[in-house]
């Protein structure tokens, strides 16, 4: 395999929902699973597609309640094609899949510089002889609607007929996620189905409660020695089906086109999508072209984003990134749609929109910047949301929710089922207030990026302020530390929703949470004295703030509580108190313990009473924050942290994580990168092999971890060379890491496209392409220079 492509050899059934994870084909306005375009979906194949932004809420009874849950839509399965052979006899053999016949050779390949998805098999029917079969798919990149698949069938040793069916299918539900089979599953309605002469059929149908329109067509051809036999378009329940009967001779392929449009009732500049998507596919150029416009938008794409880093590690990172582009596209600009956390790959999750935003923006905002905007133009639409939901919580500010979807509402489950013991449990996730802090965070640092000081006073300002207002308001003034405290939160971690024993959910103290507080209140107050003293005036009016609040912030960001223990900061206030765990017996017992909060309730125990983690929780600090800011924050909040406590910390943590989200390597590399470098490289590697290897036992069939893919990538432009950018220049400390000691990319900084940054044989070299923009101001810990546009600066790193 070359450094763009990626192959997988022969048929698994156990681990075919993998494969079609890792080679999902997408645009950023949908996607499509890897799936065989012969199979529907079941226990081994699941063909799923999905549409950004594309949700619909049911109802369920689960464990005697009813529940609510919004999901992202599956959406009908455009990809279906099918073929078989007329034996000698008149009958039709089976359908060709593997399974049905003798397999002689089955591959995929996935080309990451074409973004394309090759399938080449030969099967042997008994009754006949071998058939050859190459397919090519792709989900175009320039024109966001449009898909197709090519096919092409050659008779090795026998000449006679060969049926192919070509569908639309409707018939289709939420199956991706085996432990929410006992939910109900049936997003689609009022599917109806038709044809128009010669190649085209038609599907058309809606979410039942959020009543989204969704329509596809499809062209299918035939370029065969002789014209088809037969050609009947027609409609069946929830199918539109396109069958063919085509001679075939030995040795002389039939080549099948299949060309796809979906549109959906929440595209701008439409009247009818299933006019749109009927027109689209009338006037689609033929697949060669398709294929070389669609190459070309990846190849401009590749020219903004792409990352160079040598040997195995710079293939998975551009595999990673790949899979970033295919759910957040330039066409992401244009969509009201957030970051999913399993991308648009699966239905874990449910597609919802967690805190992952926080690993992804770092890396778009230098290279995509249009798409980070959008991203957080998502979360301004939903701030009403919410102020209403901190209102409905006797708060002010935005309480943004842990989960969103389609509306900005808290879709946060309230039971969840542990599938160690089949019991359902309640969530009390929704405690996670820190996501505003993520928010927030992700509006300043896009801002620093990119010099966008519009966006930050006017709708960055209303997020960062009404943040803070939370934040603010939910701090209460405890008299006997003479501190102020946050109580009844959920951190990072997870494992802990509350107290052993305590009949009320939630922890008080979390460090995580109040150290982000400090920072989103210091930022505030920052932008607040920034503004001009008319725009400060009219956004003071506009969310009805009042200028009263400002000295109880100033207050709040000096003086919260953050706990230590043992010369460690803690997690959370009682953290000491709790139990160590005997984590040589657990691994002993059952080998993996990522998910051990599952583990203990299977036994009847509890995560909560123990000092383990389920991911980075105070060292997620670490990870945001340089060692220079994280010591001004901490000096700010009254609080001495030097570089032996914090290496402390680091220790104490590493031995009490199990690591059960794939983010947590990613933290934990990064963090040890700067705190003790020669351990670094482990969790780096594991944190590149999560997806591929899927190291979380079966998560990755249900969808791509989007964060931890983005993450990896953010680890080698932010981790490895310090890259910081504030106070109108980009700060630089680079770390040296052995095994990714040469790296390169480029960035889209301040109106310059394409700075070009390369680190190789202890040298760091900065490239500005020419312009008419600004000279770039670089600082390092011992220097600063200033990059005049159509220059390269040289510098020399000290030795390690």
């Amino acid at each position: 395999m070359s450094e763009w492509t990626w192959e997988w050899t022969g048929y698994d059934p156990a681990a075919e929902q993998l494969r079609e994870s890792l080679c999902t084909l997408g645009n950023g306005y949908f996607a499509t699973r890897g799936a065989l375009p012969e199979r529907r979906a079941g226990l081994v194949h699941y063909p799923g597609t999905y549409a950004a932004g594309c949700y619909n809420r049911l109802e369920s009874t689960v464990a005697g309640r009813q529940v609510v849950n919004e999901d992202v839509v599956n959406l009908p399965n455009w990809l279906f094609l099918r073929f078989r052979a007329r034996r000698t006899d008149g009958t039709w053999s089976p359908w060709f899949s593997p399974g049905t016949h003798t397999l002689l050779d089955h591959r995929h390949t996935l080309d990451l510089r074409r973004g394309t998805l090759a399938r080449s098999s030969r099967q042997r029917n008994d009754g006949l002889g071998v058939l050859s079969v190459e397919q090519t798919r792709l989900v175009h990149m320039e024109d966001p609607h449009l898909a197709a698949l090519r096919t092409v069938l050659t008779a090795e040793d026998w000449t006679g007929q060969i049926e192919i069916e070509s569908s639309l299918d409707g018939d289709v539900i939420n199956g991706n996620v085996h432990r929410y089979r006992a939910l109900d599953r049936h997003h689609m309605n009022h599917v109806r189905t038709g044809a128009q002469e010669p190649h085209t059929t038609w599907l058309c149908c809606r979410t039942s409660t959020s009543d989204i329109t969704v329509a596809l067509a499809a062209r299918t051809t035939v370029r065969a020695d002789e014209a088809p036999v037969s050609s009947v378009l027609r409609s069946a329940r929830h199918r539109a089906v396109h069958r063919l009967v085509v001679p075939i001779t030995h040795g002389r392929p039939v080549t099948v086109d299949k060309t796809v449009a979906l549109h959906t009732s929440r595209d701008t500049a439409i009247s009818d999508p299933l006019g749109e998507a009927a027109e689209r596919v009338s006037v689609a150029a033929d697949f060669p072209a398709l294929l070389d416009s669609h190459a070309a938008a990846w190849e401009r794409l590749w020219r903004r984003t792409d990352v160079q880093v040598p040997g195995e590690a710079g293939r998975i990172l551009r595999f990673h990134l790949f899979h970033v582009l295919q759910t957040l596209s330039p066409h992401t600009a244009e969509l009201d749609a957030g970051v999913p956390a399993r991308g648009l790959h699966g239905e874990a999750y449910r597609g919802h929109v967690f805190w992952d935003e926080l690993f992804v923006l770092p890396y778009l905002n230098l290279h995509l910047p249009e798409v980070s905007r959008a991203l957080l133009n998502y979360r301004h639409r939903r701030l009403p949301r919410a102020c209403a939901a901190a209102r409905a919580a006797g708060r002010d500010g935005a309480m943004y929710p842990w989960q969103s979807g389609s509306n900005g509402r808290e879709e946060s489950q309230e039971w969840h089922l542990n599938p160690a013991s089949g019991r359902w449990l309640p969530d009390h996730s929704r405690l996670e207030h820190h996501v505003g802090s993520a928010i927030a965070y992700n509006v300043w640092q896009y801002c620093e990026a990119t010099g966008d000081t519009e966006y930050l006073h006017t709708k960055g300002a209303e997020m960062l302020l009404q943040i803070a207002r939370f934040w603010g308001d939910l701090a209460v003034f405890d008299r006997g530390t003479r501190r102020y405290r946050i109580r009844s939160v959920v951190g990072p971690d997870e494992y802990h929703d509350s107290y052993p024993g305590a009949t009320r959910p939630g922890l008080d103290d979390n460090a995580y949470t109040n150290v982000m507080a400090t920072w989103v209140l210091t930022r505030a107050l920052e932008l607040v004295r920034r503004l001009p003293a008319w725009r400060r005036e009219e956004l003071f009016q506009r969310i009805r703030l009042n200028t009263d609040a400002l000295p109880e912030w100033e207050e709040v960001s000096r003086r919260l509580r953050v706990p230590f223990h043992q010369g460690v900061i803690s997690q959370f206030e009682g953290y000491d108190d709790l139990a160590e765990l005997d984590w040589d017996a657990y691994r002993a017992r059952y080998g993996t313990i990522r998910r051990l909060d599952r583990v203990l309730e299977a036994e009847g125990d509890t995560v909560n009473r123990y000092k383990a983690s389920k991911q980075a929780d105070v060292l997620m600090l670490g990870y945001l924050f340089s060692p220079t800011e994280l010591r001004g924050l901490f000096r700010r909040l009254g609080y001495h942290l030097d570089d032996e406590i914090w290496r402390s910390t680091v220790d104490y943590y590493l031995q009490r994580t199990s690591h059960g989200s794939t983010l947590s390597e990613l933290v934990h590399g990064l963090v040890l990168a700067r705190a003790r470098r020669a351990d670094a490289w482990q969790y780096v590697h594991e944190a590149l092999e999560a997806d591929i290897a899927d190291i979380q036992g079966g998560t990755t069939g249900e969808g791509i971890h989007l964060g931890a893919m983005a993450g990896t990538l953010d680890l080698i432009q932010r981790g490895l060379t310090g890259l910081e950018t504030r106070e109108d220049a980009l700060w630089l400390d680079p770390v040296p890491l052995p095994a990714l000691s040469e790296y390169g990319f480029t960035l889209h900084y301040r109106g310059h496209w394409g700075i070009a940054m390369r680190r190789r044989s202890g040298q760091l070299e900065i490239a500005v392409p020419d312009s008419e923009e600004s000279p770039i101001r670089v600082v390092l810990a011992d220097r600063a220079v200033t990059i005049a546009p159509g220059e390269t600066c040289t510098l020399l790193l000290p030795k390690d």
